[in-house]
């Protein structure tokens, strides 16, 4: 069973950046997609990107795209989500959950999973407030 602990949340100011944690254990993330979610208090879950494991390939939300940076250290089982320039609209608790359907590289295709029901596995969540 593949078990996934976030962590790195916090308080931030607007135009400040935070780093996000996803630490897997119980299983290998290799060979798994990594996505990052997060709800909004009131609001449904929206994805915000996606990584494959095994290849790196990555892609981003509209909302997130130029701002937000995943990626991956196979070597010690975590995914990051590093975001810069933070909105108040960022504002709300991030999950990470991994699956099997592929997530490809932006360059080439804006069709990745964004629906939860696509990932398997899930972490418990780390809230991000962006306020001053």
């Amino acid at each position: 069973q593949l078990q996934l602990v976030e962590s790195g949340g916090g308080l931030v100011q607007p135009g400040g950046s935070l780093r996000l944690s996803c630490a897997a254990s119980g299983l290998t993330l290799n060979f798994y997609t990594i996505g990052w979610f997060r709800q909004a208090p009131g609001k449904e879950r929206e994805v915000v990107s996606c990584i494959v494991t095994s290849v790196g390939t990555t892609n981003y939300a509209d909302s997130v795209k130029g701002r937000f940076t995943i990626s991956r250290d196979n070597a010690k089982d975590t995914v990051y989500l590093q975001m810069n320039s933070l909105k108040p609209e960022d504002t709300a608790v991030y999950y990470c959950a991994a699956g099997v359907r592929p997530c490809p590289d932006s360059r080439w295709s804006r069709t990745f999973p964004r629906r939860s029901y696509e990932y398997e596995y899930w972490g418990q969540g780390t809230p991000v407030t962006v306020s001053s």
